[in-house]
């Protein structure tokens, strides 16, 4: 038995032991977005459109992400149609900042291991690059809005009269509670994923405009950034669904009525 497949049960067994019902959906989840993510590598390796495949892959990793980890309905549409928008904004914002900051490819880092390699594998690195900058946003911006929604869901359980205004404002301060976590989390997983590649820096006395300017550097940094970006956004879209589902709910029953 490998160690990953130790691991993937011990992760297994926790998360069942712990979460129950609940703990199994989200670990079948996690297999299958891996499925369909791998699924994605390998379209876009047989010259499927990049873009087409990012769109269609996000949406499916979010459903799959947001339906298999919560029961609750009213929760988990509205996460999904805010993470979806979000998406959608986030895949044009990308497309702008990666097309202007240059920075898909490989860096000269990458020079040993592709020593002997064809590098023509007649596919745009930029679409690669912003494929790869939009899924790694998908996890945070579920999360945010989960958190969000389940939030938001609970205050109007226990306060159905609440106002427009002060639905946004509860909306508000709950994504203030969960910003500041996911940011540092965001944060030391880059730092984290990377610190090879900054000891190696330091041992190369590269200077710090050379760091800022190296190809991996700036590729994972905007990749960080934009999850920032998609987390903040997250909030006020997930509560703005929220508002909009509640006069729904209100409409629906006055036609009963």
């Amino acid at each position: 038995m490998s160690s990953i497949t130790a691991l993937g049960l011990v992760l297994m067994v926790l998360m069942v032991a712990v979460g129950g019902r609940q703990g199994w959906s989200a670990f079948l989840s996690l297999i299958l977005n891996f499925g369909f993510l791998f699924f994605a590598i390998i379209l876009i390796a047989f010259h499927v459109p990049p873009m087409a495949v990012t769109l269609t892959t996000g949406v499916i990793i979010l459903a799959i992400t947001i339906f298999m980890g919560e029961d609750n309905l009213q929760t988990t549409v509205a996460a999904f149609w805010a993470s979806v928008i979000v998406l959608l904004v986030l895949i044009l914002l990308i497309y702008g900042v990666e097309h202007w900051a240059m920075a898909q490819g490989f860096g000269l880092e990458d020079s040993d291991d592709l020593e002997g390699m064809s590098t023509a594998i007649g596919i745009s690195y930029l679409k690669v690059i912003i494929t790869t900058a939009t899924l790694s946003t998908l996890g945070a911006i579920a999360e945010a809005a989960m958190a969000i929604a389940a939030g938001v869901t609970e205050i109007l359980d226990e306060h159905p009269v609440l106002t427009d205004a002060q639905l946004m404002h509860s909306g508000m301060q709950i994504g203030k509670q969960i910003i500041g976590t996911t940011l540092n989390t965001l944060f030391f997983g880059f730092f984290g994923g990377l610190l090879a590649l900054f000891i190696w820096f330091a041992g190369l006395n590269y200077s710090f405009g050379t760091i800022i300017n190296d190809k991996i550097f700036v590729s994972e940094i905007i990749a960080v950034l934009i999850s920032f970006i998609a987390v903040i956004v997250t909030v006020p879209v997930t509560t703005l669904i929220m508002i909009y589902r509640k006069h729904r709910v209100i409409d629906k029953r006055d036609v009963v009525k």
